[in-house]
């Protein structure tokens, strides 16, 4: 379990710095999906996906 809590949280950290790097402050519409790989199920992939935005403060 501590290790699917890793793998999900270095996911989410690894598209956040990806939405950084290209200029955004935000990332919406994020999914999370977990896979087990191997033939005796030894490794887990995590992959995190999200839409980068620039979200404004408005004045209204």
């Amino acid at each position: 379990e501590d290790e699917l809590i890793n793998a999900r949280e270095e996911a989410i950290k690894e598209m956040e710095q990806r939405a950084q790097d290209i200029g955004a402050n935000a990332v919406i519409g994020v999914d999370i999906d977990y896979e087990v790989l191997g033939a005796d199920n030894g490794m887990l992939m995590v992959t995190a996906s999200g839409t980068a935005v620039v979200i404004e403060a408005q004045d209204y």
